[in-house]
């Protein structure tokens, strides 16, 4: 077909395509105001398929080469843009992963679409942008119906961490993997997993520890 050979229609519609779908993938990121948003996808869809239109036009009218070693380049060096997206916050919560993953599955796209593999490049994207987009409100469910979760807590001066915890399991909660916070003033905060014995909204249980004497502070991470 036309449309997969290397024509100016066929360079213009993979080019299109792959602002089209790096758009689209991108548009929830920026919309979250995500360190990589809609013109970042669209940068690294449309870089992938450059490289691999340019691939393909080495291999075929200069006869060398393989046709996939500078795709295959698109998927590794795609890292950096990915690691840079990830970052660990002072209360060890990890914000970046999604997005990152996002960035490399948009070079899949774009590669796709440089090769002229349609049928993959917008299949492929419309999945891609179904799990970002719809699939994160079934996340978002499961996640306030669990029963563990990670939370951050300070404690006023004149309770102990052991009087503490031992209040907590008398209200059928479970704190464990607790760590001190280190900083210069000397706070007495504490980043711990919370597990409830009895499955119910995250705000509720929160409300049952934070009853707790001696908590100044609680907030799930």
């Amino acid at each position: 077909m036309e449309l997969r050979e290397l024509t100016y229609l066929g360079v213009t519609l993979r080019l299109l395509s792959a602002i089209l779908i790096g758009g689209l993938l991108g548009l929830e990121r920026g919309m979250k105001k995500r360190p990589a948003g809609m013109r970042t996808y669209m940068l690294v869809c449309v870089g992938a398929c450059i490289i691999m239109l340019t691939n393909q036009y080495v291999y075929q009218y200069f006869g060398m080469g393989d046709p996939v070693r500078m795709g295959a380049q698109v998927i590794s060096g795609i890292g950096f843009l990915g690691a840079g997206t990830i970052i660990v916050t002072r209360r060890n919560q990890i914000k970046g992963l999604t997005t990152a993953a996002g960035l490399w599955t948009s070079a899949g796209v774009g590669l796709a679409l440089g090769i002229g593999f349609y049928e993959a490049a917008f299949i492929g994207g419309l999945a891609v942008f179904f799990v970002i987009t719809l699939l994160q409100k079934m996340d978002n469910k499961m996640h306030r119906r669990s029963r563990q979760m990670e939370i951050y807590f300070e404690l006023a001066e004149n309770v102990s961490l052991g009087d503490f915890l031992r209040s907590v399991r008398e209200r059928e909660v479970e704190i464990y993997n607790v760590q001190r916070e280190q900083d210069d003033m000397g706070s007495r905060a504490y980043i711990a997993s919370l597990k409830a014995q009895k499955r119910g909204r995250h705000d509720d249980i929160l409300e049952l520890v934070q009853d707790t004497p001696g908590v100044v502070y609680m907030e799930e991470l």
